[in-house]
């Protein structure tokens, strides 16, 4: 029998709600702490994973550093409008791009930030372990290293943080897609269109790196009227417009069927369009963007007695409990909110309730998010729908559409869009919503904003920074619409 050793705290998962969470915990609170992680690797799996988590490896970090490689494809067609002599996209003497080139620079820079995941759990004297790590009960791990060998990790208390993994759609070829994970590593862009499903977050993002750096079609194609379920809807509509706009082939209402394979790089995609009807559509690459889900197999859970909810998540009290004592879990494997920085905050919580002797609740009002689409879209607070039905009283809706200043020259047929949603009787801001150039940059500061309890006046009253497009959120002042609240709540 595996010698047990002796830890106040072992954390499954070192992402980043699993990293914050321990080197928290030692370093403020002077815990023992143990985590567990699979050895490293760019496409996750039942023995890969990686210090740094989905966000680090094979998410937020290698996804933006795309959408920055595709975004010069916009500056080089941009430039010819200031005076720059720069052929246009497939143009004799057009900047090409060398997909594989990024891709090799991307994982260096990969690899680095891994290392230096290891290294902050390391200076935390956090000891990294890896390997397979499982519930025993409630206070005993059981950790699978890559060689075989087991060994025991006893502990006051345990915290769960793996995370989630893409889902496939269940159809007919549907292994003949790639993921996400697998997208971020192609070492090489196929002959012939890029169709991706989904209309979320991934989708829309993937959508625009591949249509910047693709010379072939790209398409998107959902089931969905539009992408982005969830968001505002004038920013839903302004997002699906810049797609098509930018050449990307929107497929609304659509629903794929089946994927046949007919040769390397050569994959026949069946779907039913709006109207019902059966479609083929001839791609060499098809990815599914479709939706993530809580990564809880092989943790010992039903062992232990852990309760999932309806979706398959790790259920959860506001403290991060779960249902079993001395059991906790933070992040997307409880999908309360699936974002880094939600994972980071739920970490910190976490470690001060667990030994810093203070009952936490991680705070979820006004967390911004940005979509990395391009131009961005990126939002805190309610959306005018989501107000609507919140709030009692009425809603005013502020809203600007403006031709960003560089496009008047480059020529560019695009609008940026702002958006402020307020809380008539209270005057308070209750929501700012963007999509344009650098709206991610702008709406950062906005949410501190919105968790000041920012009111209309208050926005009113700041001086604007001149000539930029960040101005316009301090000087709408004529109101676009009000709105009869139909909820219940009060500010």
């Amino acid at each position: 029998m595996a010698t047990e050793e002796e830890y106040d705290l072992v954390t499954i998962g070192a992402g980043s709600g699993g990293v914050r969470a321990s080197r928290f915990a030692a370093t403020l609170y002077g815990a023992k702490v143990a985590c567990v992680e699979l050895p490293f690797g760019f496409v996750a799996s039942e023995e890969i994973g990686g210090a740094g988590g989905t966000c680090v490896i094979r998410g937020c970090v290698p996804k933006k550093l795309l959408v920055f490689g595709a975004g010069y494809a916009e500056e080089f067609a941009d430039a010819r409008g200031f005076g720059w002599a720069v052929a246009g996209k497939g143009g004799e003497g057009a900047p090409v791009h060398d997909w594989a080139s990024l891709i090799a620079l991307k994982d260096k820079e990969i690899q680095r930030l891994n290392n230096t995941y290891g290294n902050i759990l390391k200076n935390a004297n956090v000891t990294s372990i890896e390997g397979r790590g499982k519930l025993l009960d409630a206070h005993r791990v059981e950790v699978t290293a890559p060689d075989g060998s087991v060994r025991v990790l006893k502990a006051k208390q345990v915290l769960l943080a793996t995370g989630g993994v893409a889902t496939r759609i269940p159809i007919e070829g549907a292994e003949h897609a790639i993921m996400s994970d697998h997208a971020l590593a192609l070492p090489s862009l196929p002959e012939g269109p890029i169709v991706v499903l989904g209309a979320g977050y991934i989708a829309t993002e993937f959508a625009g790196i591949f249509n910047g750096t693709h010379r072939h079609p790209v398409h998107l194609l959902f089931r969905g009227d539009k992408v982005l379920r969830g968001f505002d809807e004038e920013c839903r509509d302004q997002v699906q417009d810049n797609l098509v706009k930018r050449g990307i082939h929107v497929h609304a209402k659509c629903k794929p069927t089946k994927i046949e394979k007919r040769g390397e790089n050569d994959l026949l995609l069946h779907y039913t369009d709006a109207a019902g009807a059966p479609v083929t559509l001839e791609c060499g690459l098809v990815m599914m963007a479709t939706g993530r889900k809580p990564r809880v197999e092989g943790l010992g859970l039903e062992t232990v007695g852990v309760a999932l909810d309806e979706a398959g998540a790790v259920k959860v009290d506001e403290y991060s409990r779960t249902n079993v004592p001395g059991v906790w879990a933070v992040g997307d494997l409880t999908n309360r909110i699936n974002l880094t920085p939600v994972a980071l905050m739920e970490g910190m919580a976490f470690a001060k309730s667990a030994f810093g002797g203070e009952l936490t609740k991680p705070d979820y009002r006004n967390v911004a998010s940005a979509v990395f689409c391009q131009p961005p879209l990126a939002t805190v607070g309610y959306s005018e729908e989501q107000a609507v039905k919140e709030f009692a009283g009425n809603i005013d809706v502020y809203h600007s559409r403006f031709k960003p200043m560089k496009y008047t020259i480059s020529g560019r047929d695009e609008r940026t869009l702002m958006k402020l949603i307020v809380h008539a009787e209270s005057d308070t801001v209750v929501g700012c919503h963007m999509v344009g150039p650098d709206a991610p940059e702008i709406m950062q500061g906005l949410a501190v904003a919105l968790k000041c309890g920012a009111t209309k006046a208050q926005f009113d009253s700041t001086v604007g920074i001149h000539p930029t497009a960040a101005e316009e959120f301090v000087t709408m002042r004529t109101k676009t619409r009000r709105v009869p609240a139909t909820g219940t709540s009060k500010l």
